[in-house]
């Protein structure tokens, strides 16, 4: 029995020794850390009482006649000690893991807003000169008397242009929705012009590829739903431009729409784009909708296309609640499905009768008759003021109205923009085209200035954003400063048309 008690004394002597340089560590670990405030002096307190144990421990192990009580609970208190130790570390390195990763979470969201803002800048920078660019291509092709060759080459120059346009809105849209900066908007949108204006688009890219493009539209497609439409309109147009991309002459390239129905109403619209381009191979099929995704680098020099196209699609179609689905055979073209839950709304809604094969009983696939498009408005005889303080995008948009026969004055910043509606006749401008980024003050307050003039007109009269600006934000501060719509640059010049047509028929805009 003596044997066990000594063995008790001696092995607590020894856990204590343990104990003592792991609190000597701890000590150190602690003043090394920066948010130590008090006095080191304080951190040597455990370590002189367990000195003093570890002598008592001694003491009576050598010069005493322990029993094996007093052996027990020499043993059991090294023990203890041991377990408050081992806890007390735990917990101070679990409080500094916490710490390191706060401190990793802020430097990430950090460097996220850094690049944010970079993104943002970038862009601005890029699609001022670009607006230049394709505006100057555009006037350049209303010249008649251009050689054949010569317009050529202008026609080749746009083309890239509005490519590497596409290749900088994709870069940005991309980095919104990794941020979490998309927001969808929900609101009553005809499904109907939404495909006609999709169609208008993809028609023009067949046929200067030498393809056919072919439609199928269900009942449902004529109807009314709640939604953001220009999300939806960039989904599809994303998977159809990779249809066309990846399809050459002679080949076709499809839209569906197609829905299926719950309690007799339509619930779940399917958009399907397929075409007899060159396929995917089966192994890569599941990766075909990551970012950058390629299957085969050459396709690149070949096809053109940064690889963002479908990846962009995906992330809308997912924060819509939906999803994407794909099928292909190498060599024999592909079918990409979008599949969004959709309910109709409006007047116009209906139930789902009848059956067919590529409809879950929408009454049939015909295509429901075309409307006319509506009658240009003539701008001839109007008067805008184009605000921005580039003159080359001043004047590439001046020059793009008065093509139109629209008379234009300029201003190169927001409170010349002021001074001269506040210095001008009542009603002298039919329209405002505002830039938002300017010196001296920005479009955003001069249009709620612009709003505050005691004069009527300047209530009514219609200011557009015209602006390389494009995120959410951006669009719903506009809105919020008084103005009646928001244009990105670069803007097509048929779209800058009907954006002022459109608003200047408008019983001149909405009232701030």
């Amino acid at each position: 029995m003596r044997w066990l008690i000594y063995a008790m004394v001696y092995l607590g002597s020894a856990l204590m020794v343990f104990n003592i340089i792991g609190f000597l560590r701890f000590a150190r670990f602690i003043r090394g850390m920066k948010m130590w405030r008090w006095g080191n002096r304080i951190l040597y307190i455990p370590i002189v009482l367990l000195v003093s144990f570890l002598m008592g421990y001694l003491a009576v192990g050598i010069f005493g006649k322990p029993d094996l009580l007093v052996a027990g609970i020499l043993f059991g208190g090294s023990i203890f000690v041991f377990v408050m130790y081992r806890l007390f570390s735990s917990i101070l390195h679990r409080v500094v893991e916490t710490e390191h990763l706060e401190a990793e979470l802020l430097a990430a969201e950090e460097a996220n807003r850094a690049k944010s803002s970079f993104l943002a800048s970038i862009s601005h920078e890029m699609r001022t000169p670009m607006n230049v660019i394709l505006g100057m291509d555009t006037l350049a092709l209303k010249n008649r008397d251009l050689p054949d060759a010569t317009r050529e080459q202008l026609e080749k120059i746009g083309d890239n242009a509005r490519y590497l346009s596409r290749l900088i809105n994709g870069i940005l849209d991309m980095q919104q929705m990794e941020s979490g900066e998309m927001a969808l908007r929900s609101e009553a949108f005809s499904l109907k012009e939404a495909l006609e204006q999709i169609e208008a688009i993809v028609s023009e890219s067949c046929a200067k590829k030498g393809l056919t493009f072919e439609t199928a539209y269900a009942q449902c497609a004529t109807r009314e739903y709640t939604g953001d439409a220009a999300y939806l309109k960039q989904a599809v147009l994303s998977l159809l431009d990779n249809a066309v991309k990846f399809t050459d002459a002679p080949g076709t390239v499809k839209l569906s729409v197609a829905c299926s129905k719950a309690q007799g109403k339509c619930s779940e619209i399917r958009f399907i784009v397929s075409d007899t381009g060159i396929g995917i191979d089966e192994d890569f099929l599941p990766r075909i909708l990551e970012p950058f995704a390629r299957e085969d680098a050459s396709y690149t020099s070949r096809f053109g296309g940064s690889g963002m196209g479908l990846a962009v699609a995906n992330s809308i179609v997912t924060q819509m609640g939906g999803r994407i689905e794909a099928a292909s055979r190498k060599g024999e073209g592909s079918t990409f499905t979008i599949i969004l839950p959709m309910t109709p709304t409006g007047p116009g809604e209906k139930t789902c009768i009848g059956s067919c094969e590529c409809c879950s009983g929408c009454g049939g696939c015909e295509r429901g008759a075309q409307e006319p498009d509506a009658a240009p408005v003539a701008l001839a005889g109007h008067r805008v003021l184009v605000v921005d303080d580039m003159p080359d995008n001043a004047e590439i948009v001046s020059d793009l109205l008065e093509l139109e026969g629209v008379e234009c004055e300029t201003a190169d910043n927001g409170q010349a923009a002021i001074d001269l509606v506040a210095g001008s006749v009542p009603g002298h401008f039919d329209a405002i085209l505002m830039d938002l980024r300017m010196p001296v003050m920005d479009g955003m307050e001069a249009a709620r200035r612009i709003r505050a003039l005691d004069r009527a007109d300047a209530r009514r009269v219609p200011i557009i954003a015209l602006t390389a600006n494009d995120s959410e934000t951006d669009i719903q501060e506009t809105l919020k400063a008084g103005m009646n719509a928001h244009l990105v640059k670069p803007v097509d010049a048929d779209r800058l048309y009907a954006a002022l047509g459109k608003w200047i028929t408008n019983g001149m805009g909405k009232e701030a």
